[in-house]
């Protein structure tokens, strides 16, 4: 696909449903600059955020933690939404309730008329019949999201990305300091593309937040993903069936070293960390 000049882009965050299904420390940053891959003007960043009101009257704790994520969003350009938390009796239990899903479909559908493309930071079905009703308008719809994502709106999307391939949006446990993601030696996450009944196959994975990514050929040089040689003895995983992955069904996290079979890298230390 080629991108038009001066793309006006808008991007909605549910918050609550990423931090509650993988997202819990999500680098908005990443997220940004993963939305204007392609040069494109970020017109709309909108966070919606649940805040206890109660809770932060009593819990000084809760509060400045709260406080200064929001702030740490503002810093990052997102314009914060809060849906105040409200408490409900039912009989002898008490429950909470803060969704922000019909503000956000609202703000989307009102503010689309100016955007070209549209990201929603979401797995959340509810979502469907919005992704729908925004592509009649005329936008293009993407989806980011990483664990329990609806299956339809994944398939309702012009795109769908798992938010553990997008570089850094997820810290990774025990990636070496001061390696980029992407160098030999570095910890990354991909998919397995290609697995034969000889016990190897090939990883793909996204080297940098960068345009074109429908060029999953890595054999173009334009293309931002890079593919790798793996063999079934490296994964940490045991008992773990490659024939249901190579539909890219699992996202793996793995170590990129110099191979001792191949020319090119190899990936090691394997582990399924997510179905899509």
């Amino acid at each position: 696909m080629t991108y038009r000049p001066n793309t006006k882009v808008g991007v909605y965050v549910d918050v609550a449903n990423m931090y509650f299904n993988g997202g819990r420390r999500m680098q908005y940053d990443a997220l940004r600059e993963f939305a204007c891959r392609d040069g494109a003007d970020p017109l709309r960043l909108n966070a919606y955020v649940s805040f206890d009101v109660e809770r932060a009257q009593e819990d000084i704790i809760y509060r400045d933690g709260i406080n200064k994520f929001h702030a740490k969003l503002q810093d990052f350009g997102y314009k914060v939404i809060r849906k105040e938390v409200k408490w409900y009796q039912d009989d002898d239990k008490r429950y909470r309730k803060a969704n922000a899903d019909l503000d956000l479909a609202v703000d989307v559908l009102l503010q689309s008329k100016n955007l070209d493309r549209i990201l929603i930071a979401t797995g959340d079905g509810d979502f469907v019949r919005v992704v729908r009703a925004l592509q009649n308008l005329g936008c293009r719809v993407e989806i980011v999201a990483m664990d329990n994502v609806s299956s339809d709106l994944r398939h309702e999307a012009d795109m769908f990305m798992s938010g553990y391939l997008i570089p850094n949006l997820i810290p990774i446990d025990y990636h070496p300091d001061n390696m980029a993601w992407g160098d030999v030696g570095s910890r990354v996450r991909g998919v397995c593309y290609r697995h034969g009944d000889r016990g190897y196959g090939f990883m793909r994975y996204l080297k940098k937040i960068d345009a074109g990514l429908w060029l999953t050929d890595t054999r173009r040089s334009s293309s931002p993903y890079g593919s790798v040689y793996f063999h079934d003895s490296s994964l940490l995983t045991r008992n773990f069936n490659f024939s249901s992955s190579t539909s890219q069904s699992y996202v793996f996290e793995f170590d990129l070293v110099e191979s001792n079979r191949t020319e090119e890298l190899e990936a090691v230390n394997i582990k399924p960390i997510s179905k899509l």
